[in-house]
């Protein structure tokens, strides 16, 4: 991750990123995340299970839904 977050913010955005109302689009707006590093900060700040069940989810949804994270 090349952004330099402040621990408040890392978990603002993780708490956006388990949101299913939240777009990765709109973490990049407010943080300048890309998909990848709100990923990675998730990949990092979760329990690995969780990360994984976390993906499943965001996978499950796009499938489903065109504008979905």
């Amino acid at each position: 991750m090349k952004k330099k977050l402040r621990d408040s913010d890392k978990s603002e955005v993780i708490e956006m990123a388990l949101s299913d109302h939240v777009s990765f689009n709109s973490i990049y707006k407010l943080y300048g995340l890309r998909e990848k590093d709100v990923k990675e900060l998730m990949r990092d700040s979760l329990k690995k299970t969780s990360y994984e069940t976390w993906r499943k989810r965001v996978r499950k949804f796009s499938d489903r839904r065109e504008h979905y994270k």
